[in-house]
């Protein structure tokens, strides 16, 4: 890297990249294409809706190296909300250098000041090994719960 890499929250101007950085991730870890246009549809709605959720964006000077998604679930049991960490990218030849240690360092801390959060979640594809490490490194641990889906629109 030139520089320190800088989280921000994304701006709308970021949308494009976002959805680039989607579209690689799908393919990278599971093999799919994703519809640019439905991507794009659903990036902006996060930013026209921010109750959705927000991104945030890893910069190294001017570049975009790496990003993130949260989105909040609530939780009768804790009567706070639960951070989701979603849609989770950072460029191959930035990937061992912090990136995502950096992105989840600042979702973490704005949790933390946040009252009603009561802990971060992500879920991740079972045979990316890599990933698990990486999340691991930041404190997250396998739950004893397993992920279903009544999909409405498809795989």
């Amino acid at each position: 890297m030139d520089g320190e890499v800088e989280v921000l929250k994304a701006e709308s101007g970021d949308v494009f990249i976002l959805v680039e950085f989607n579209l690689k991730m799908a393919r990278e870890t599971e093999n799919r294409e994703l519809d640019p246009e439905i991507l794009l549809a659903g990036v902006r709605g996060v930013f026209e809706n921010p109750g959705r959720g927000f991104y945030l964006v890893a910069k190294n000077g001017d570049q975009v190296v790496g990003s993130l998604m949260v989105t909040k679930e609530w939780s009768d049991w804790r009567n706070a909300d639960f951070w989701w960490v979603q849609s989770v990218y950072v460029m191959p030849a930035f990937r061992k250098q912090g990136v995502f240690r950096k992105l989840y360092e600042t979702v973490r801390k704005m949790a933390l000041a946040e009252k009603d959060v009561c802990g971060c979640r992500l879920y991740v594809e079972k045979d990316n090994e890599a990933a698990q490490a990486a999340y691991e490194r930041r404190g997250f641990r396998e739950t004893h719960y397993r992920l279903f889906e009544d999909s409405f629109r498809g795989s």
